[in-house]
């Protein structure tokens, strides 16, 4: 059997403040914009040649717009992989990318925290060889 994970939903308050920081601010590519109906559209982001993407699903309704900025209850919930982190760090630093913890060396590479637009916690990561 061959699985892999193709998109993972991401609650949002508005779509199109949210499809210009991902793809102007953190320069990921606009996959798929395409109405649904007259108030969804299914809008897929992800960085250029990830095999994975972001489906930025707008939240409707009291539940779901609670969650938008703490999908995991203030854990960082997604892992961005670079092929440069300071090159990526500077860039969104001038960017106005607010970053919740500082750059640091570990065993597995070099990480720091950033937050979105809505509060969700991401690490930008470049993992050294030993990392995963």
């Amino acid at each position: 059997m061959k699985q892999s994970i193709a998109h993972i939903a991401l609650v949002v308050a508005d779509y199109d403040e949210a499809i210009k920081f991902y793809t102007k601010t953190l320069g990921f590519e606009l996959i798929a914009d395409e109405p649904q109906s007259e108030t969804k559209r299914w809008v897929l982001v992800a960085p250029k040649d990830s095999q994975c993407q972001l489906l930025l699903a707008k939240g409707v309704g009291e539940e779901q717009t609670s969650r938008i900025g703490n999908q995991t209850g203030g854990r960082v919930f997604l892992f961005l992989r670079t092929d440069d982190f300071w090159r990526d760090y500077k860039d969104y630093m001038s960017k106005g990318v607010k970053f919740v913890r500082e750059p640091k060396d570990e065993d597995y590479g070099t990480v720091a925290v950033f937050a979105d637009l809505y509060g969700n916690l991401w690490d930008l990561i470049e993992f050294s060889k030993k990392g995963f």
